[in-house]
């Protein structure tokens, strides 16, 4: 008997327009998708940029209208930075854990730790003259959940969603996709005690799955001015139940980096 083939697509789903606040992100998104011939299928997963879910969720501000305090004043002295968008760092953190000249490493208050809070520049319009600077979503495990209810209602199919962002890690150079918000599949899955191929319990063994995901679909997306901010992925399976991205930020305690 022959071994199954084990594959997984990844298909950007192309036509999606530039996203505005308050725009119906789970009508554009259908629709490029029924346009595309790409309606999602059971066990479906669609990973889409946190670009356009924030765009669509108003998380834009402007530099220009943000009064810096002295802590933010301070901290753009020491790296070289806007002291507005210091400022801003600062309002979307639990705290800032290091800096140096043109970086902040900051803890999110989604617990995440990223580059400058996860506040972006690029790919955001400016507007009447000013620039902007686009925040991480509200809350990316609440999105997730609300974009993947609405698509199962559209299309009477479940499927899962992955909200990514491209980061850099602590001991590599390069960015890679990572999972900011999931909803419909376990972001991390449990390995331990299943059996190696020689029969030893695995004691350690945790997969960021909703990391992996993104990761993949990230070489679709690409991180300049390709326009592919969403890519349905087929073909992956697991039996563990749901877990969100909150599930892949590492208890501090056990954080050895911080």
């Amino acid at each position: 008997m022959s071994t199954p083939r084990a594959a997984v697509t990844l298909t950007a789903i192309p036509g999606i327009p530039a996203i505005r606040p308050g725009d119906d992100l789970v009508a554009i998104l259908a629709d490029a998708m029924v346009g595309a011939d790409l309606a999602p299928r059971d066990g479906d997963v669609l990973v889409v940029t946190h670009k356009i879910v924030s765009k669509a969720e108003g998380r834009y501000r402007s530099l220009a209208r943000v009064t810096p305090s002295a802590r933010a004043r301070e901290l753009a002295r020491a790296t070289g930075k806007d002291a507005a968008l210091v400022e801003l760092i600062l309002s979307e953190s639990r705290e800032v854990l290091r800096y140096r000249p043109e970086l902040i490493i900051a803890e999110h208050r989604s617990g995440m730790v990223m580059a400058n809070a996860g506040i972006d520049h690029s790919n955001v319009p400016g507007e009447q003259g000013e620039e902007r600077v686009l925040l991480l979503p509200e809350d990316a495990d609440a999105s997730s959940a609300s974009l993947r209810t609405a698509l199962g209602a559209r299309f009477g199919v479940t499927v899962a969603v992955v909200i990514s962002d491209s980061v850099g890690r602590a001991w590599r150079n390069g960015v890679v996709g990572l999972a900011i918000g999931a909803a419909g599949l376990p972001a991390l899955q449990d390995l331990r005690g299943r059996l190696d191929r020689e029969g030893r319990a695995l004691n350690v063994t945790q997969v960021a799955l909703a990391d992996e995901i993104a990761s993949a679909a990230q070489l679709l997306m690409g991180e300049a001015d390709e326009g592919r901010p969403a890519v349905l992925v087929r073909g992956i399976a697991w039996n563990e139940p749901p877990a969100a991205a909150s599930a892949l930020i590492r208890d501090r305690e056990q954080d050895l980096f911080r």
